[in-house]
């Protein structure tokens, strides 16, 4: 896809946002498409790493929790204004993450997901027993100010703001990862995912390229926090847990990394399902888990794989009928 095309269809995707914002009047619809398009936010996080890196975390709920907290603490202690602290919050979660993968990220398959899920699994522990800071068990509510980036909250707050909002960043975020994995970084991360030991050998230096990598895959996952702070106002214990990561895996797994926007394809279909199945099945998640099992063993690629074969099969049959035309013509004269 050249540039123009890219961004093209960035505009029409933040269009269809805005249609939906605006056109759909269900404030529960609204509600559940903004948590979905913020667990896709998370998702593209989680599937990022996967696609460039070939690494499975269990532990990024560390950044989706973790950006909710920083932001709540520092606007309870008046310490900064709330957008510094949104900024220092994702800032602040991808050096911690850079400094973590520069460790992590030698440590190769099962134990890479272990590790990361050890790391999550602390700073879950830490928050429920730190009943003065975080407010433990209970969690805490976030303080939002009346105006942030200069428009009124109680705007950003309405279910249609929210979703626009959402919807804006996670539409601009492939977009920004878009152009950044078309750059030397992308093909030097791709060297590293396929054969890593080629690639040292023929001089790439891959442990700040997946370190890096690491910390933009935090980053877009703690923008997903922030943005569940904002919706709820309130933040617990639970949003740290490893069974959220696991959550996001399985909308990566569903959705597929073949395309970029395969994970947030996959948030959709798993918002749907439960939205859906939770309303004729007691146990929707044995339905899901099943439906789970079909697509890694049938369609490995996920839902963005398939339907970028159909789509290339039929580019490829439309290519190739053209040329048939006047050979047909010439047989009948």
């Amino acid at each position: 896809m050249t540039h123009n095309r890219l961004f093209l269809s960035t505009a029409a995707a933040l269009a269809i946002g805005a249609a939906l914002a605006l056109g759909v009047s269900s404030g529960t619809l609204l509600s559940l498409l903004t948590q979905a398009t913020i667990y896709a936010v998370f998702a593209l996080g989680v599937g990022l790493l996967l696609r460039q890196n070939g690494m499975v975390s269990f532990g990024h709920a560390l950044f989706f929790g973790s950006s909710g907290y920083i932001v709540a603490i520092l606007l309870q202690l008046k310490a900064v204004p709330a957008e510094a602290a949104i900024v220092i919050a994702v800032l602040g979660l991808s050096a911690f993450a850079f400094l973590i993968g520069l460790v992590i990220v030698r440590v190769p398959g099962v134990a890479f997901g272990m590790l990361t899920l050890a790391v999550g699994q602390m700073a879950y522990l830490t928050a429920s027993r730190s009943r003065g800071l975080t407010g433990g068990a209970d969690g805490m509510s976030v303080e939002w100010p009346s105006t942030l980036f200069g428009l009124q909250t109680s705007l950003l707050f309405s279910p249609a703001g929210m979703l626009m909002l959402s919807w804006s960043v996670l539409v601009l975020t492939l977009l920004a990862i878009a152009l950044l994995l078309r750059t030397r970084f992308g093909a030097i991360t791709e060297a590293a995912r396929d054969n890593e030991e080629r690639a040292r050998f023929i001089g790439i230096r891959t442990l700040m390229p997946q370190a890096a990598l690491y910390a933009l895959s935090a980053g877009v996952t703690s923008l997903a926090g922030v943005l569940a702070a904002l919706n709820t106002g309130f933040i617990s214990p639970e949003s740290l847990h490893w069974s959220l990561s696991g959550v996001a895996l399985m909308m990566v797994v569903v959705g597929g990394t073949r395309a970029l926007w395969g994970p947030a394809l996959g948030a959709a279909v798993y918002f749907l399902a439960k939205d859906v199945l939770g309303d004729h099945a007691q146990h929707w998640m044995a339905i899901f888990g099943t439906a789970l099992i079909v697509v890694i063993v049938f369609a490995p690629e996920g839902l963005s794989g398939i339907l970028m074969r159909l789509v290339s099969s039929r580019a490829k049959a439309a290519g190739g009928a053209a040329p048939q035309t006047p050979v047909a013509v010439r047989t009948a004269h």
